[in-house]
């Protein structure tokens, strides 16, 4: 794809006009994330040319957020393609269907070990999904609603030894060729991408080249961002400093270099709110722990376009694999308030 990369400001009024005249939009497209507080916050959601990193420890969700932001956009008419290095197709597609009945029936909707249960069995009269799923609640009505919108949702099994960023670029630019128009990304995660880093002297800690391969990947996800006016939505894992239980994560812990931090348009970060909760929350009412532990803190760190040092909360529903959608700012006092400054 031919980037024109010198323009004078006289070409980019001329084009933005142009825009204007044909009933298009001039400036960049936003792409709502379903979560009502976030796309709030965010001025409408995710943006075109934007780089947006998701960061926690593992087993708070990074995964399931960004599947449900993906299931949000196909749902409402936008494509995607979801860059998957640690999860194969079928898991997530079982994800998807137990996330649909959830968002169909409620809180009795069939759980991911019923789905899997009934894909497992080996003997069953019924060949295909929807009669497997026929004794389920809501899953029958999930595959169904799938159906209608699983052509916009385009799944790459990535490899972290093949698949780089010039590899992401071209399959992008094959689904616009095939479906004329753009797709949310998502790349799960980030420090899979293959990347091959310059010289690294071996004299030097090992840890270097891992920096310099973060490096290599975060710069190539944003000039990608730009160059192909879609957003990024990256997965990011922590460092051993973020591992340590009870703590806050913050964006300094994200595994690699500060280029991370610097590179990304926004950076959200997951934490437990049991664990970020001031102590005194706790203290004086014993019955907050157990509701504390079903929630997490997404903290907005970094966001160019508009607020940050925002913290917000979601419910847990890893039952059926999602969050819900509804929620909002956090009223409790919380643990290590300084936020990355750029």
């Amino acid at each position: 794809m031919r980037i024109d990369r010198l323009k004078t400001l006289q070409s980019v009024l001329e084009e933005t006009n142009g825009r204007l005249e044909l009933g298009e939009d001039a400036g960049a497209k936003v792409w709502p994330s379903g979560f009502s507080a976030l796309d709030k916050s965010l001025n409408g959601g995710f943006r075109t040319g934007e780089l947006v990193l998701l960061g926690s420890r593992p087993g708070l969700g990074k995964t399931t957020f960004a599947l449900q932001v993906v299931r949000n956009l196909i749902a409402s008419g936008h494509s995607a393609v979801y860059f998957s290095f640690e999860h194969d197709n079928h898991s997530l597609l079982e994800r998807l269907i137990v996330m649909e009945a959830a968002e169909i029936t409620g809180p009795t909707a069939v759980r991911l070990a019923g789905v899997r249960q009934a894909f497992d069995v080996p003997q069953s009269s019924d060949r295909m999904m929807e009669g497997r799923l026929a004794g389920t609640d809501g899953g029958v009505e999930a595959v169904q609603a799938l159906q209608k919108y699983a052509r916009r949702l385009h799944v790459h099994r990535s490899s972290g030894a093949e698949t780089d960023v010039e590899a992401m670029r071209r399959t992008i630019e094959t689904i616009r060729e095939h479906s004329g128009e753009m797709p949310f990304v998502v790349v799960d995660y980030l420090q899979k991408v293959h990347a091959v880093a310059g010289s690294v002297d071996r004299r030097q800690p090992a840890r270097l080249a891992e920096d310099d391969r973060g490096t290599e990947v975060v710069e190539g996800l944003k000039d990608m961002a730009l160059d192909l006016s879609v957003p990024v939505l990256a997965l990011v894992a922590v460092d051993k400093s973020g591992l340590t239980a009870a703590t806050r994560t913050r964006v300094q812990d994200l595994r690699g270099s500060s280029a991370l931090a610097h590179e990304a348009d926004v950076v959200l970060i997951l934490n437990n709110k049991f664990d970020v909760v001031a102590r005194h929350h706790l203290m004086y009412n014993l019955a907050n722990a157990a509701q504390f532990r079903s929630w997490v803190v997404m903290s907005i760190e970094k966001n160019r376009n508009g607020v940050d040092s925002v913290d917000l909360e979601f419910r847990k529903r890893f039952e059926h694999s999602r969050f819900d959608t509804d929620g909002g700012r956090v009223a409790e006092e919380l643990i290590d308030d300084r936020i990355f400054v750029e």
